[in-house]
């Protein structure tokens, strides 16, 4: 049994290592890492650069209209690639055999 003072210091060193760590706690403790928030700003930029791609193309300016849809092409799979669920890297369980 932990002594006042030990139980004091084990609940500061606990909320310690939550602020610093949160991703180590919740894999310590069974849970999925908290998602990572969409980026605003990325949706923003891929929708400007699309809506530039399609003035071009009306213009008739295809060249451009290509460079700028493909741009929005890169953001939009940056976008999808920043924001997918975690993977937690270790294994829960052995393999059969170990």
């Amino acid at each position: 049994m932990l002594s006042k003072e030990d139980s004091r210091r084990l609940a500061q060193l606990e909320r310690q290592l939550r602020r610093e760590d949160p991703d180590f706690c919740s894999r310590m403790a069974g849970g999925r890492p908290p998602r990572r928030p969409v980026p605003v700003s990325l949706i923003l930029a891929a929708t400007v650069v699309w809506a530039a791609a399609l003035i071009l193309a009306v213009v008739g300016w295809w060249a451009a209209a290509i460079v700028a849809g493909v741009w929005a092409l890169v953001i939009m799979v940056a976008l999808g690639y920043r924001c997918r669920p975690a993977r937690d890297p270790v294994p829960d369980t052995l393999p059969p055999g170990w």
